[in-house]
């Protein structure tokens, strides 16, 4: 577990830099909608970064900053280091989706695309950051990382008062969203369900929380890329999600994409399909409301994005 304090020194810190999104309520389908895909990179990945960043000693900074990312992590880290001055070096897959990698570079990250998958990106990443005696910054295996994830539970605290009777639903890959919402929960007299979504395709931290290992998981192309890929072996989120979650679900490919046009016909609004999962639940009726639900990012490949909503132009 985080210390508790260091949530409000998260939200201090980042609150400069970061805006406080959009929750609204959809009566309809009695259901609330914390919009983080309108975050100043797309992302909520900017808080974690940005507050790790901003926790840093100077000499750390100096150093030069090293990650491993999908996308959105890698543009909050670029963010951040251009904030303080420090150069970023960013691994990232080959396989990784082209506009997210154009994004981390037009904010002057230096990019460095890795054969195969996230967890290749990311050994190579931190045998990088070690060798050249740069700072690492992780994704997910980070307490101040999961602090500022965490920061966006305490929004979502204020605007709607935590009750028993709810569930909050929130996406997972590496496990710092939900680690960090599920700190801010703690606090809580008046306690939520609190429920991670992933991807079928890549169900790393679903086959740990139920089954406590990562082994003959397959790891499949998805929709909800920045949720893909295995998680490091020692880190803070395994037994902080373990701790905190009521439970992790799994979505597939098709109703991921289903929950990316619906945000788009019901909504206007563009969801990325790491974000999308949280919303499928909904959908499918795998979680009933009442619900809060995450809709982490928007960055998804405009081509990919339009395909979808045309494919699903009836859904409402």
């Amino acid at each position: 577990m985080i210390p508790s304090e260091w949530l409000d020194q998260a939200a201090l810190r980042i609150a400069p830099h970061v805006r406080r999104t959009l929750l609204t309520n959809d009566a309809g389908l009695n259901i609330y909608l914390k919009w983080e895909n309108q975050q100043v990179t797309g992302s909520f990945k900017l808080r974690g970064a940005l507050n790790k960043v901003l926790s840093l000693e100077k000499w750390e900074q100096a150093a030069g900053l090293v990650t491993a990312s999908a996308g959105n992590h890698g543009q909050g880290l670029a963010l951040a280091g251009n904030l303080v001055n420090a150069p970023v070096t960013i691994f990232a897959s080959n396989h990784a989706v082209t506009s997210k990698v154009e994004a981390m570079r037009a904010l002057g990250a230096e990019v460095r695309l890795v054969e195969g998958g996230y967890e290749a990106a990311e050994r190579a990443a931190i045998r990088f950051a070690a060798d050249n005696k740069k700072t690492w910054v992780s994704a997910y295996n980070d307490g101040q990382v999961i602090a500022g994830q965490g920061t966006i539970g305490l929004e979502i605290a204020q605007d709607l008062p935590p009750q028993a009777g709810m569930t909050w639903v929130v996406p997972v890959g590496g496990g710092g969203l939900l680690a960090g919402i599920g700190a801010v929960l703690t606090r809580c007299k008046e306690r939520p369900r609190l429920v991670g979504v992933q991807a079928a395709a890549s169900a790393f931290m679903h086959s740990l929380f139920h089954r406590d290992t990562q082994e003959n998981i397959p790891d499949l192309p998805t929709l909800a890329d920045g949720l893909a890929g295995e998680i490091e072996a020692d880190s803070l989120t395994i037994p902080m999600v373990k701790q905190l979650a009521d439970d992790i679900l799994l979505v597939s490919e098709e109703e991921i994409a289903h929950a990316i046009a619906f945000a788009w016909h019901r909504y206007h609004e563009r969801i990325e399909g790491s974000a999308a999962v949280a919303l499928a639940v909904l959908l499918t009726r795998k979680v009933n409301p009442p619900a809060l639900v995450v809709l982490s990012g928007g960055n998804i490949q405009p081509e990919v994005h339009a395909e979808i909503c045309h494919r699903y132009s009836e859904i409402r």
